[in-house]
């Protein structure tokens, strides 16, 4: 859907759903390819989703992935509704994870993800309520700056 102001698509991911993980991530970076958005912040976009899509596969129910496309920048906010995280500077720390056995057999819970959306995104917010969700805000700007 586009405005005036850019354009706005939502997407939702299923918790447990690992046979389509990295689908709507893709769907973002072909969006981002189609609308001619340099390939080095694309890049990066992908990565920062692809990222935050599999959290969202791994530990909630489900969640909103919201792109929004402005001339100045990218914004996708994931809003999930799962059991939140306890200790978000612990969880920010690369190699901590909390993936269970069965996730580590499917190759993930190398403790990566929410470090990789930080050293992709120019600007990353993470806020979560136990027992209620986290919200992701993650930022690109295309000039550059903030």
């Amino acid at each position: 859907m586009e405005s005036e102001s850019g354009l706005s698509e939502s997407y939702t991911i299923k918790g447990g759903d690992f046979s389509n993980a990295g689908s709507i991530s893709t769907k973002v970076k072909k969006t981002l390819q189609e609308l001619g958005i340099p390939a080095h912040i694309i890049t990066r976009t992908a990565i920062a989703s692809y990222e935050a899509e599999m959290n969202v596969v791994m530990y909630a129910e489900e969640a909103v992935l919201t792109l929004n496309l402005t001339p100045q920048a990218i914004h996708i906010r994931i809003d999930d509704k799962g059991p939140g995280i306890v200790d978000i500077n612990l969880a920010m720390k690369e190699g901590f994870s909390t993936a269970t056995p069965k996730m580590r057999e499917m190759g993930f819970g190398a403790g990566m993800g929410l470090p990789n959306i930080k050293r992709n995104a120019d600007k990353f917010e993470l806020s979560s309520v136990l027992g209620e969700g986290t919200t992701y805000d993650i930022y690109l700007y295309l000039d550059g700056q903030e």
